[in-house]
């Protein structure tokens, strides 16, 4: 049994022949192509502008992703009975959001440091670290299950690189629900200015630029969020699943959240708003080197 029999479901002629179970539009793949461009292109340019070289890993990687993902739907869109074209936007569409999400947690530790470790659970360094590797984690699950899946020749092989990747989303979505917990928690000790650790108190000035960079990352978080429940929800239905052959669904709950998670960085860039060096600690912070994670 071919891929392309594995994937087909029955239905009208022009759609039969389609590995989506409907026929992408063309005019919705080429503007999500152009956007996710754009904002590649910005993302290298200010990465390079502002030497925050860690960008290209992680903004400048989803982006690159993403235009790729979308590249295989517009050639789906042409023809739509390949299945390699559908297999380069599945795999790319759902893999390449993780290192946008790496971002995030990056820029946590940043805001941690601005404005001090002691109202946090963890150290700046902690969290990078934790939250990167759970990154890192689920790209690993969701890159062997989309390997799984492009070699299987039987829909029992299919469905278990999709089960997989399903498997990857989920680490990754209970990471950004941890992610956000933690997150809010820190902001709200800080606001009402109740610290953990006493003996380590320092207290960093909330400016503009920090609120700014703040409320891009709570929005970018709750994008991709959404997004991920999307992903669990599509990829638990199976390839065959209503969700999988719904395109609004697709273009609205995956490419929306994504390309609009990826643009709030290039408006909100951090090397703009917090300077693209790692933030020092408050001036009147009363720990030790080990507390904050940079000297």
């Amino acid at each position: 049994m071919s891929p392309h029999s594995i994937l087909t479901r029955s239905g009208p002629m022009d759609v039969q022949d389609s590995q989506y179970g409907y026929l992408p539009h063309e005019w919705i793949a080429i503007i999500f192509v152009v956007l996710y461009g754009i904002s590649l292109a910005l993302h290298v340019g200010q990465a390079t502008y502002y030497r925050m070289w860690w960008l290209f890993p992680t903004a400048c990687l989803c982006g690159l992703g993403e235009v790729v993902g979308w590249s295989g739907r517009l050639w789906s869109s042409i023809s739509p009975s390949l299945y390699n074209p559908f297999l380069m936007q599945i795999v790319s569409t759902i893999i390449a959001p993780t290192p946008l999400i790496a971002v995030n947690f990056i820029l946590l530790s940043w805001v941690v440091t601005r404005l001090g470790p002691c109202y946090a659970r963890l150290t700046p360094i902690q969290y990078a670290i934790l939250f990167i590797s759970c990154d890192i984690l689920a790209l690993v699950i969701q890159a062997a299950g989309g390997a799984i899946a492009s070699s299987a020749v039987t829909l029992a092989g299919a469905n278990m690189g999709a089960h997989i990747m399903l498997a990857g989303i989920v680490v990754q979505f209970v990471a950004i629900i941890a992610y956000s917990y933690l997150a809010l928690d820190f902001m709200l000790r800080y606001h009402h200015d109740r610290p953990l650790r006493l003996e380590s108190r320092g207290r960093g000035v909330l400016d503009g630029n920090l609120r700014t960079m703040i409320g891009a990352l709570a929005f970018s978080t709750l994008l991709l969020f959404i997004r991920g429940i999307y992903r669990i929800i599509e990829l638990a239905g199976g390839w065959h699943g209503r969700v999988l052959h719904t395109e609004v669904y697709f273009n609205v709950l995956d490419g929306g959240m994504v390309v609009l998670a990826i643009l709030i960085i290039n408006f909100a860039h951090p090397g703009r708003l917090l300077g693209s060096q790692r933030p020092s600690l408050p001036e009147n912070y009363a720990g030790g080197k080990g507390d904050g994670g940079v000297e």
